[in-house]
């Protein structure tokens, strides 16, 4: 029986991790300059790489961690350092540019880990499927999984529409902001792994 409880928690826990809204900004400045194909290329490739990381660290999470000795705190805090040296770039006009070598990895990095698929959306996938009981709650875990999947790639692929709005000068203006963005979740991430350390000592 598949269970729609587990499948609602699972799902709002990742739509506010993963912020489809607050995504959009980075997406459009890490995007920015670029022709529509590469840009529609780089929405699904995010989406499809947030979804294997998260289907792995769902599936092997615990073993994995377990033989490299890291523990979940450290991932916070190394996904956040990752975060900020990016939005750095943001801040500082570095992005602004863009390279022919940058299209995929932007979409691998940030994009698709670990500002889609960073801590708090793996620790999620791990937790639900622990949770699950049975067929029906491991359907329950997926499908969620795959719903906050395509729903980031819906937002990403459609945002591409705000780009010819907002023309160069409003699309400067949302890399800077989305620096801005980007830095505070990144500074929270560190944050919250530091004090998950020292809870944990």
């Amino acid at each position: 029986m598949f269970d729609v409880t587990l499948f609602g928690s699972i799902f709002l826990t990742l739509f506010v991790i993963m912020d489809p809204p607050g995504t959009t900004p980075i997406f459009l400045s890490l995007t920015a300059g670029r022709p529509v194909r590469i840009q529609r290329r780089m929405a699904w490739q995010a989406a499809a790489v947030a979804f294997g990381v998260i289907a792995l660290f769902a599936l092997f999470g615990h073993q994995i961690l377990n033989y490299l000795h890291v523990s979940i705190p450290a991932l916070r805090v190394s996904g956040g350092v990752l975060l900020l040296l990016i939005a750095l770039d943001l801040l500082t006009g570095k992005m602004d540019e863009p390279q022919q070598t940058k299209e995929v990895n932007a979409a691998l990095v940030p994009l698709g880990t670990p500002l889609l698929a960073g801590p708090g959306a793996i620790v999620t996938a791990m937790l639900g499927v622990e949770r699950a009981g049975g067929l029906g709650g491991q359907l329950a875990v997926w499908s969620a999984i795959v719903a906050m999947c395509l729903v980031m790639w819906l937002t990403m692929r459609f945002s591409l529409v705000i780009v010819r709005l907002l023309r160069e000068g409003g699309i400067v203006l949302v890399t800077r902001l989305s620096g801005l963005l980007l830095s505070a979740i990144a500074v929270q991430q560190i944050a919250d792994g530091v004090m998950a350390f020292v809870s944990g000592a």
